[in-house]
């Protein structure tokens, strides 16, 4: 089976209408999924034949009047990732929190894996990682300034302070996919920045595109399923989630004292309130005796400490 994951800044006139439309699309070709239709663009992920997906693809050109092809990121899977298949209406496809920023209409300049390592060796560049800290604490490219966010919709605030100590500097931006950074390059340029870079296709394309000998990525890549991150060779990594938080634990993690699995983790242990220990705790058990049955928990889908 066909996994897609894909997105597109664009102009989308009436998405309330292309919704309905993605929707019965994709039902009559049996995909399985979300897609999330904004007046900014779409952003989903599709799991089903080549065939049908492809014909999303070529329904979404036509309807929209794309220039190219869709960027999609092609996996393969033994069984249906997703139960149904959902094509919401929302405000943004990438929740920063700022309708006003339009990366339908202008974005900072793409740049290739290739081109990306001569921006990391260019002193008069600023490389900013527009993930969150916890997902920078798996891994980053050396050097790389840290917005420091627990959500996106805080890296508004972390761009208006930058821009007041750096106006007029020449930055570069990643994040894992190409969808954050490209979002946050057009928030920058309207904060008056000129010289805006972006990783084209974000990491997962630069670890796919680049030799090991010319890799800089320092550390794994946090991803959002359940291999949890991913090494340089995008092997599935040494990290596991916590199902409380959802935050990443390293091995040293799971030493910790705090460590329960399926319960909490370091992270959390302190905000953890009591009613939502006693549910994990109780999912817990239920977990560990499905697993003496030899079936699978409900929700139990993700790879957990």
């Amino acid at each position: 089976m066909n996994v897609v994951s894909f997105y597109r800044f664009v102009e989308v006139l009436d998405a309330a209408t292309l919704q309905r439309e993605l929707q019965r699309l994709c039902d009559a070709s049996s995909l399985l999924g979300t897609i999330l239709v904004a007046d900014e663009g779409i952003n989903g992920t599709l799991a089903g034949s080549r065939e049908g997906v492809l014909g999303i693809f070529d329904f979404l050109a036509s309807r929209l009047g794309l220039d190219g092809d869709i960027d999609a990121r092609w996996t393969e899977a033994t069984e249906a990732p997703f139960r149904r298949m959902r094509v919401r209406l929302k405000k943004e496809i990438v929740t920063m929190g700022r309708v006003d920023v339009e990366p339908q209409r202008s974005t900072g300049v793409y740049v290739s894996p290739e081109q990306w390592n001569a921006l990391l060796e260019d002193d008069e560049t600023i490389v900013i990682d527009t993930r969150n800290r916890y997902e920078v604490e798996v891994g980053t490219f050396p050097g790389a300034i840290s917005p420091e966010t627990d959500s996106f919709r805080e890296f508004p605030e972390f761009a208006e302070a930058f821009a007041k100590a750096n106006d007029g500097k020449k930055i570069a931006m990643f994040c894992t996919g190409g969808i954050r950074c490209e979002k946050a390059s057009a928030l920058m340029q309207q904060l008056g920045f000129e010289e805006v870079y972006q990783l084209q296709g974000g990491i997962l394309n630069y670890l796919e595109s680049t030799d090991d000998e010319d890799n800089r990525w320092a550390g794994e890549c946090f991803v959002f399923d359940s291999r949890v991150a991913v090494d340089r060779d995008r092997a599935e990594g040494g990290y596991v989630q916590c199902h409380a938080c959802r935050r990443p634990l390293s091995s040293e993690d799971l030493q910790s004292p705090d460590y329960r699995k399926g319960v909490s983790c370091p992270r959390c242990i302190s905000t953890l309130q009591p009613e939502r220990r006693e549910r994990l705790e109780e999912r817990r058990k239920q977990v560990c005796i499905a697993d003496e049955r030899g079936t699978q928990h409900i929700g139990q889908q993700l790879k957990e400490g």
